[in-house]
């Protein structure tokens, strides 16, 4: 039998959707409350590293993915007028069986993934969310948004990095500004563009671009953070940004006209401290740590807390602290080891640091997470 009989999962975003699959599939009654009024999601596109992979593969949706999305092998560097410098390999962080990195758009890898959890039998209420949790050692009892109660064997804060599951349960950590910003457009794919390549330098800190897809991509800028509420014209100032650049870059810069596909983000970093958990609450993915966007490690530290947390759940005969002293044993390090890392690449571009290692760095997060978690 597993740990729990029941469980409410408060977030059906990644996190919250890769738990839910495999603890219905064993028989757990799961339900998810998702404040958005849909199955959507925002931004542009997500670029998933090998060891994500990994985990959409043991989940039985590699398939979907891969076909939704973009698996490229390398990573391309080059000058702001567009020369290649160089070519690098990616490290198959996921195993030789699976691509170094897949870039797919974010509303498709959302559905892919609520097509499994409808699949598999959890119910997920849309526009709901949680407004009180009361554990009493053997229980939680909640009260949700629209007036509704139920009790739970144990609740799972999968509700993002301003999660409302990590205020309820005394957990006063928030998300920091790294003082970047990132300006990311959907759009089409330029032919010959059939992997990432980035740029150090030109007007941004950074630009790049993933395919992800047979003619889409995303492509992004990093500059300075700007208060949220002067983005002003999103279109002109992305183009002026992009007016830095050359090679595909010509092409990407032409079709930056329509603002609804320009996203605008902070770069924002969170690690919560061990343990995760309260009682028989416990925090998951970006409500328990967020990184910036340097290595592209978000999604994947997302699904691999899920994994774990299913794995542990499903292979226990109870819930107790055991269970949430093994799942922080496995993770809150790793967790932790990929944030700090993240950070300091961040760190390196708002303040150059001569003999910064950045490749070493890269190659460190690359070794520890192509062991499984």
């Amino acid at each position: 039998m597993p740990a729990v009989g029941n469980v409410l999962i408060v977030g059906g975003g990644t996190a919250g959707s890769a738990l839910a699959i495999p603890l219905a599939r064993a028989g757990v009654a799961v339900d998810i409350v998702e404040i958005r009024p849909a199955v959507t999601a925002l931004g542009s596109g997500i670029t998933l590293q090998g060891n994500a992979l990994r985990v959409l593969r043991d989940l039985g949706v590699w398939d979907r993915v891969a076909a939704a999305g973009f698996p490229f092998d390398s990573l391309g560097l080059r000058a702001p007028d567009g020369t290649l410098l160089a070519e690098i390999p990616g490290a198959r962080t996921g195993g030789p069986d699976l691509p170094a990195a897949l870039g797919v758009n974010r509303p498709q890898l959302t559905a892919v993934l609520a097509d499994a959890v409808r699949a598999a039998g959890a119910r997920t209420r849309f526009g709901v969310t949680v407004e009180t949790l009361t554990d009493t050692g053997d229980r939680v009892d909640v009260r949700l948004s629209d007036g509704t109660t139920g009790t739970y064997d144990l609740v799972v804060g999968a509700d993002g990095i301003r999660s409302a599951v990590r205020g309820l349960i005394g957990i006063d950590d928030a998300p920091r500004p790294t003082g970047l910003g990132i300006w990311r457009v959907h759009t089409r794919r330029p032919a010959g563009i059939e992997r990432t390549d980035l740029i150090y330098g030109g007007p941004c800190f950074t630009a790049g671009y993933c395919p992800t897809g047979p003619d889409t991509m995303y492509a992004y800028l990093v500059e300075k953070a700007r208060p949220r509420e002067a983005v002003g014209d999103r279109v002109a100032h992305m183009r002026a940004l992009a007016e830095g650049y050359g090679g595909p870059w010509d092409e990407i810069r032409e079709d930056i006209t329509d603002p609804e596909r320009i996203n605008y983000t902070w770069f924002e970093s969170l690690l919560v401290d061990r343990p995760w958990n309260r009682g028989r609450v416990v925090l998951i993915g970006d409500a328990a740590h967020a990184c910036p966007p340097t290595i592209a490690q978000g999604a994947a530290q997302c699904l691999e807390d899920a994994a774990v947390l299913a794995e542990l759940l499903l292979a226990a005969d109870r819930l107790g602290r055991p269970v949430f002293d093994a799942f922080m044993d496995r993770r809150h390090e790793r967790a932790k080891a990929v944030v700090e890392a993240s950070l300091r690449l961040a760190e390196w571009q708002l303040d150059p640091v001569p003999d910064a290692d950045m490749p070493g760095l890269v190659d460190r997060i690359s070794a520890l997470v192509t062991e499984p978690p």
